[in-house]
């Protein structure tokens, strides 16, 4: 049948030609690199406005110009930065040999090799970015591709396949929709590498099924990424650049800022200055082109189900919403901004990642009790610190550990291509862009040139190790 989705049959064949491609292939030279991450950016260029609509459509209602800036050409610039550096980064890297064998003209050098097929499994959240911005490592270190992108954006999944399928070979770059049994069958595929972007429990099974061929992993998940805001913030700043990072996206981003550990006499400022930064954002939440609605139904209703547990569990719940407007009745799964006061740890909204604009403040009388509390949990995939008191930011910093960090605002360091990106522990493992994505996807060969004259150095270190006795 025309639309019938892709067996494990079907992809492990996909799979076999880009191997046996990859291997006819040879050296992969930079001019082919640079082609391939060419032809990306060229679909990006050209389809962006359709791609943007559609994803559009999967949120009920999501910005045009936020899909545009976060998913379009927030995936041009990494593979730009990419073609722009590769010829340096596939440059042999010398180290040095045992002494005295550099003395007497050995050498030792490391060459960046590429793994090979890499697969990759892309999330619903930003389906572009996340599918788009991997493949700047994976395509610059000489690797094909197989992508398996959500089930829960499917009309953006087609399109991307639709536009892969225009500008490359199957043997480059091959796309499989469908749902959870087509992401079953590919997570036992035997990659070189295997990428997941997604949920920390989704993950455990990927890294099981990948465990049956010994397939290497880089896990790029998520997390209750805390915030600590220091007595020596501008809480002002902290709270605007917080709410920013909260609702971009509705807050369903794997970054956000999950809850927020403030001075215990700031908590009444923090909150009005929240307001206020919500209210110059917008004006008006039901109708307003700017927000974006929650994916679907059921993550609306596992959302406002958090919001009733807070509150019957003691939370001070205040719902930030400008224009007192009514979300009951909507065309939409629109949540407008909340912020949950005192929250216990019994909550689910403090138990599970939130991925919503939902916002848990907490109080603390030292800061000491942020870092204790902070790694008392799962270590998340980001942190975020507001202060200017060095010392405190040190402490801060040096005490807790967490995938990556944005001091005096939040998620930003995910945009700095020269940063590596990536989790730790339940967080993830792993970590790409830039050149540290470029390194993850290739293997690293190490190779020793022995001279000649080593040679014949050595010769005397080799038995007979016990002389015969002179006469």
């Amino acid at each position: 049948m025309a639309n019938a989705e892709p067996t494990q049959v079907d992809m492990q064949a996909v799979l076999d030609r880009q191997k046996k491609a990859y291997l006819a292939e040879g050296a992969v030279t930079a001019k082919t690199r640079i082609d391939r991450i060419d032809r990306a950016i060229n679909i990006l260029k050209k389809h962006g406005d359709a791609l943007s609509e559609a994803m559009a459509e999967h949120f009920g209602h999501r910005s045009f110009e936020q899909s545009k800036v976060m998913d379009i050409d927030g995936s041009i610039s990494p593979l730009e930065h990419a073609k722009k550096r590769l010829r340096q980064w596939m440059k042999p890297a010398r180290r040095k040999v045992m002494f005295p064998l550099g003395l007497v003209g050995s050498r030792g050098r490391i060459e960046y090799q590429p793994l090979g097929v890499v697969g990759c499994i892309s999330p619903w959240n930003f389906p572009v970015n996340l599918t788009f911005t991997p493949l700047a490592g994976i395509l610059a270190a000489g690797n094909r591709v197989m992508i398996k992108p959500s089930e829960f954006t499917a009309q953006t999944s087609e399109l991307m396949k639709a536009c892969f399928a225009e500008n490359f070979d199957e043997e480059e770059v091959a796309v499989f929709t469908g749902g959870p049994d087509v992401g079953g069958a590919f997570l036992r595929l035997p990659f070189d590498h295997l990428l997941f972007t997604g949920a920390t429990s989704v993950a455990r099974h990927v890294m099981k099924a990948a465990a049956e061929n010994l397939v290497p992993v880089t896990l790029e998940l998520g997390g209750k990424s805390p915030v600590i805001i220091g007595r020596s913030a501008n809480l002002e700043l902290a709270a605007a650049n917080i709410m920013a990072g909260k609702t971009l996206n509705a807050g369903q981003i794997c970054l956000a800022p999950d809850y927020v550990f403030l001075p215990e006499e700031s908590s009444d400022e923090f909150v009005e200055h929240a307001k206020s930064s919500v209210a110059k954002m917008y004006p008006d939440i039901k109708d307003n082109p700017d927000y974006t609605s929650i994916i679907h139904e059921r993550h609306f209703d596992r959302l406002n189900a958090y919001v009733e547990d807070a509150k019957a569990k003691g939370a001070d719940v205040v719902e930030i919403n400008p224009a007192d407007e009514d979300f009951s009745q909507q065309q939409h799964h629109r949540i407008p901004p909340t912020i949950l006061l005192n929250p216990s740890d019994d909550m689910k909204v403090m138990q599970d990642e939130i991925f919503g604009p939902l916002l848990p403040v907490k109080s603390y009388k030292s800061v000491d009790e942020s870092i204790n509390y902070v790694n008392s949990k799962a270590r998340p995939l980001g942190l975020y610190y507001f202060g200017e008191d060095t010392a405190e930011e040190k402490k801060v910093l040096t005490r807790t550990t967490s995938g990556g960090v944005t001091v005096n605002d939040v998620i930003m360091h995910v945009a700095q291509e020269d940063l590596p990106f990536g989790g730790v522990g339940p967080s993830g493992m792993g970590s790409y862009h830039g050149y540290d994505g470029f390194k993850n996807f290739s293997h690293a060969k190490s190779i020793y040139s022995q001279s000649k004259l080593a040679s014949k150095l050595a010769s005397a270190m080799r038995p007979p190790y016990k002389k015969p006795a002179e006469s």
